[in-house]
């Protein structure tokens, strides 16, 4: 059911079947590295080339997410997924392993919400009984592609933040799985906003916006308070741009959203020094499959309302002096 002009609540159940995420070193020392299914040591993962290795974690991913929703590859009627390497790579060289239908998704660091979107649509409206969703990031790869190379050792300003190594992913399904899994019950699409930032080391300031504008529209959308929802979870803002999220809402009239957090702001540790904290297509995802669902599992959060944020810039608009547009999606996950 449309509700508004960009959300809906879905009228079919959408089970959450299960949540896999792999992730690097760096990650696996940050806050959360106990809640991750696997910890690389090596970001290369035996591989000749970061590419190589990203390609991997996010098969590796899928193959995972499978597995722990006791299912087999025949059971996918569709694969959708995306990174942030040229061509979205990642995606694609992972899914030639696979016999099923797929779909390469790009919202930058909003794909993951992408994806959850769309499968969500596919099975509520009876197209798919299973869809895998995920999405992938690399330091090693992101970091030469987006902004120099990393054999250059450019320092970082201070309102940078640090691509996560990680990749993750989430099984929706038409069918009830095991006793406790959230459902996938709303989403708004999100729109492109460009408030006209140029700094590509300033991320968390052009999506903050995004972020805003999208929350906001959900709660009119939806009828909802944000007390509604035990947590509100942008994607990887960052410290700085949580900080200007809310100033944003408190300006629209949102200021009592107490509920408010940020995956990229809480991601790393003080001491790992990642200025702003993580970002990524990585970040969002695996922070949510990693930690946030199994406390939902564990009872701590019956209602999440997920909103992965992505900068929709490439390596050469910066250089022609571009702005940077930006979007972000919301999807709510509420236990029955």
């Amino acid at each position: 059911m449309k509700c508004g002009e960009r959300s809906f609540i879905f009228d079919n159940s959408v089970y959450v079947r299960s949540g896999y995420t792999i992730v690097g070193d760096k990650e696996g020392k940050g806050n959360y590295g106990n809640y991750f299914d696997l910890v690389l040591s090596d970001d290369l993962w035996g591989q000749k080339s970061y590419e190589r290795a990203e390609c991997k974690m996010h098969k590796e991913a899928i193959l995972g997410a499978m597995q722990k929703a006791g299912i087999n590859e025949s059971d996918i009627g569709l694969m959708l997924a995306g990174d942030l390497m040229n061509e979205i790579v990642g995606s694609g060289f992972a899914a030639r392993d696979f016999a099923c239908g797929f779909m390469g998704l790009y919202n930058a660091c909003a794909t993951y919400g992408e994806a959850l979107l769309l499968g969500g649509m596919l099975i509520s409206a009876g197209y798919e009984k299973y869809v895998t969703c995920s999405s992938s990031s690399h330091f090693s790869t992101a970091e030469r592609q987006y902004r120099y190379p990393l054999e250059l050792g450019t320092q970082r300003t201070p309102t940078s933040q640090w691509t996560v190594t990680g990749a993750g992913c989430t099984v929706l399904s038409a069918e009830f799985g095991e006793e406790g899994f959230p459902l996938v019950t709303a989403g708004t699409i999100g729109r492109v906003i460009d408030m006209g930032v140029e700094d590509e080391g300033n991320m968390g300031g052009a999506m903050a916006p995004a972020a805003a504008d999208t929350i906001i529209t959900h709660l009119r959308d939806t009828k909802r308070d944000a007390s509604y929802y035990d947590l509100i979870l942008t994607g990887d803002l960052g410290k700085y741009g949580k900080e200007l999220l809310q100033y944003i809402l408190a300006d629209e009239g949102y200021d009592g959203i107490n509920n408010l957090q940020d995956c990229g702001a809480i991601y790393f540790t003080e001491d790992q020094k990642t200025e702003q904290g993580g970002s990524g297509a990585g970040c969002a995802n695996t922070l949510f499959n990693g930690y946030f669902l199994k406390k939902m599992l564990q009872g701590k959060y019956s209602k999440i309302l997920l909103v992965p944020t992505g900068a929709l810039l490439s390596r050469d608009t910066p250089l022609q002096k571009e702005t940077i547009p930006s979007i972000a999606h919301a999807i709510a996950f509420e236990k029955k």
